[in-house]
């Protein structure tokens, strides 16, 4: 396969295996050389076995739900090893490889396939179109930046990508490339199998409906007896959130500004309030509320039910509700996890208020109705689900890591023609 020279500058990847050091500059082609439109005409309507393409680069899977007033609507089959896309999502990063498990499976028009030329690399070919310099320029500047425009298979096999002068440099870059997901979706396994073991201990470390005790007990306190049973209201004091309005006028850049928190300020999955982007003036504080570090906060819509402690002094508007002054008899992370059981969130979605976005308000969350044991006990149970939520912290962290080095390697591994 003859690749055309690129007329200006060195088309050279800045990171290269070392036995494709001396072989030469890469060349840039335009995709139509390369990948073939497949119009193989299959059913119509929903006779056809569906498939579709995730965003985000989350692959091909089956589609399994049904369109009314879909029946004349014309599908192609489709074959594994093809090149897939979204001619709506294309900036959305929604293209992918079909798998063997969905070979003969249709798609629309708008799902266009291509056969890959023989000399082409399908994973190489993926990991290159994946990289935002070229899926999100290349597909901006097809359509003006307006991403509500579709990629028109002519628009999408005009663009250019940059070859190696070697199909082996290509089948090396995959292989690294592809190992590299293996150990991704490893340890993304492991992330789920912890996240799935910390449900179960949710579940039986707190008693079940209509239960005083838990299933699960830790040796040591299995002859303690019963729990208490109490609500939350009788142990703590339950507080909205204020928002000074307009909120703009009490913003403020100066160190000495009171902490402000916004639901953007805190990651779903964390359990601590650590910091707020953004501060309020002094002012605002008779139109607001102040919680201080120990004290718990729940969103009142959308995630409603979520705990999080606070480790920080911060003003919180009205979207969030305080758990404030807790009982000493209570320990603050037994609290937090018994938010998070099961027992406790479907109570929580079985009174929220709402026919349309629920809400949670202050006497729901005082009406919680909860059992507890000795603080020892409560500070063991605690310690076990903290430990357990270090180890996904830590594998989240893992899985970051090994993200953020495979995006500088396809940086490195890929010339940026595009950029040009």
């Amino acid at each position: 396969m003859s690749v055309k020279d690129k007329k200006k500058g060195s088309l050279v990847p800045r990171l290269r295996f070392p036995e494709f050091r001396d072989a030469g500059e890469w060349g840039e082609l335009s995709i139509d050389k390369l990948l073939a439109e497949s119009l193989i005409v299959g059913n119509k309507g929903d006779k056809a076995r569906k498939l579709t393409v995730k965003l985000w680069g989350k692959g091909v899977v089956e589609k399994k739900e049904t369109i009314e007033g879909s029946t004349n609507t014309q599908y192609y089959i489709r074959r594994a090893g093809q090149f897939i896309y979204s001619k709506l999502d294309f900036l959305n990063q929604a293209f992918g490889i079909i798998p063997s498990s969905l070979d003969g499976f249709e798609s629309t028009a708008d799902l266009p396939c291509f056969d890959l030329c023989s000399k082409l690399e399908p994973v190489f070919f993926l990991e290159y179109v994946k990289r935002e310099s070229f899926y999100k320029k290349m597909g901006e500047m097809a359509d003006g930046g307006r991403k509500a425009k579709r990629i028109q298979v002519e628009t999408f096999l005009s663009f250019s990508i940059a070859l190696p002068p070697q199909c082996e440099e290509q089948q090396r870059i995959a292989d690294c490339l592809a190992s590299l997901d293996e150990r991704i979706v490893a340890e993304t396994s492991k992330l789920e199998k912890l996240k799935e073991h910390k449900k179960g201990l949710l579940k039986q470390l707190f008693p079940a409906e209509g239960e005083k005790l838990p299933r699960l007990r830790f040796p040591e306190f299995r002859d303690e007896g019963e729990w208490v049973g109490s609500f939350l209201g009788k142990h703590s004091e339950v507080v909205r959130g204020g928002s000074p309005r307009p909120i703009d006028n009490f913003l403020t850049a100066e160190k000495d500004g009171l902490n402000w928190l916004k639901i953007g300020d805190i990651c779903k999955e964390a359990k601590y309030v650590v910091a707020t982007t953004e501060k309020v003036r002094a002012e605002a504080l008779d139109k607001t509320r102040e919680i201080n570090p120990g004290d718990l906060i729940l969103s009142n819509s959308m995630s409603f039910g979520r705990p999080y402690i606070s480790k920080i002094k911060t003003c919180i508007h009205d979207g969030w509700i305080a758990i404030t002054k807790i009982s000493k008899r209570l320990h603050i992370d037994y609290i937090y996890y018994l938010i998070l059981s099961p027992l406790s969130q479907k109570y929580f979605i079985n009174n929220a208020a709402g026919s349309g976005v629920q809400n949670l308000n202050i006497d729901i969350i005082k009406s919680l109705p909860f059992f507890y044991p000795n603080f020892l006990e409560q500070k063991r149970i605690a310690d076990c689900l903290s430990s357990l939520d270090e180890l996904i912290t830590a594998q989240n962290r893992k899985i970051h890591l090994l993200r953020e080095h495979k995006k500088g390697l396809m940086q490195q591994l890929f010339p940026h023609i595009e950029e040009d």
